[in-house]
């Protein structure tokens, strides 16, 4: 049983882009990794049964918020579209591998998952989602809560009833 729980990794003000939904949405997915590595016990069987039955949720939630950055991405033409997309898939298809493996019997190593992921994270979040983060400032007026005053008004209000 865990015993004690350790963010592995910390939101701060360097994963921010501006709008609170993919804000939240990157929280998320750091809570995933620190729920994920506070799961490495070095007991293959409860690693195992911990990740069996996290893995499909882990995996809509990250199509989720790939499909949310993309269509705004698309609805403002950005223009690092092509290049943002194509480093969503090949994470997709990283994990979609691990996963598979991990479902062939591969024994999958729950701390250096995480350790993936928190690099993923760090370098996709910090580096490319700044991007669009940035360019999106620059087209839009940005309210104090995060709340966009144009196109993306209406994106994001779709996409955070979807989420919930």
């Amino acid at each position: 049983m865990i015993e004690k729980k350790v963010n592995y990794v910390t939101w701060s003000d360097k994963y921010s882009v501006g709008i609170k939904l993919l804000d939240d949405q990157h929280k998320g997915l750091l809570n995933f990794v620190n729920d994920l590595f506070n799961h490495a016990t070095g007991n293959a069987d409860e690693e195992h049964a911990y990740f069996q039955g996290v893995i499909q949720q882990a995996k809509q939630y990250i199509a989720d918020h790939f499909v949310t950055e993309e269509e705004c991405m698309l609805a403002t033409n950005f223009w690092g579209y092509v290049e943002h997309k194509m480093a969503h898939d090949k994470f997709k298809f990283a994990v979609v591998k691990s996963v598979n493996e991990f479902n062939a019997g591969k024994i999958l190593s729950l701390s250096n998952f995480a350790d993936f992921l928190k690099d993923w994270i760090s370098s996709h979040v910090d580096i490319m989602d700044k991007q669009y983060g940035l360019y999106f400032k620059k087209i839009a007026a940005i309210k104090k809560d995060g709340q966009l005053n144009n196109v993306l008004a209406e994106i994001i209000s779709r996409r955070e009833k979807i989420s919930g």
